[in-house]
This record gives structure tokens, C-alpha cells and sequence, in this order.
């Protein structure tokens, strides 16, 4: 990619993040549009995390990833520390692995 297209792409990033800041005052939201916007948002996280944990490529990831993200989210749920997150999620992952389950 040419220098002047990251340039241009970075300028207007940062044009779109300076924008909330300046601009937020202006606009009147209102309490039911805050909370669909805050519900979109998770739906997004859940979808890409889904996305992320269910494929490769254009197919399925088989079932090891999937159950290694169950047994992260559990952790996380449970308010175990992130590094022993990561760790038992990847671990589960590798073992399943291991063992055949693809």
C-alpha cells in the first residue's frame, strides 16, 4: 500500500476518534437509544467471538477451539485471573488437540 494511503487512512482514524469527544455534547440521546446502542455492542463482541471461535478459514474450526473458548468464558465468568484464563483455554485447546478431537 502506498505511503500517502496510510497516511490518509490513519489522518481520517484519527478525525473519527477526535470527532466522538468534540461532537458528543451535541447530540441528545435518549435513554432507550443509549441502552440498544450499549445492547449492539455486545451483540457485536459475542458475534465476532463466535466468529473467531467456530471458523477457519471458509469452514468449521472443529471442536477443540470452541471447547477451549467455553472453557475460558467460564473462567472469566468466575473472575479467575486472565493470564490463568488464557492459559486453561489453550491448554484445552492443545489437550483436545492431542488427543484427536480436531
Amino acid at each position: 500500500m502506498p505511503l500517502y494511503a496510510v497516511l490518509l487512512l490513519a489522518a481520517g482514524t484519527y478525525a473519527y476518534r477526535l470527532a466522538g469527544p468534540l461532537l458528543g455534547h451535541r447530540l441528545a440521546l435518549s435513554e432507550r437509544l443509549r441502552h440498544l446502542l450499549a445492547v449492539a455492542a455486545g451483540v457485536l463482541l459475542v458475534a465476532l467471538v463466535a466468529t473467531g471461535a467456530l471458523t477457519q478459514g471458509h469452514g468449521f474450526a472443529g471442536w477443540a477451539r470452541p471447547a477451549g473458548v467455553l472453557v475460558a468464558g467460564v473462567l472469566a465468568l468466575r473472575r479467575a485471573p486472565f493470564p490463568a484464563v488464557v492459559v486453561a483455554g489453550a491448554a484445552t485447546t492443545a489437550v483436545l488437540r492431542l488427543c484427536g478431537v480436531g
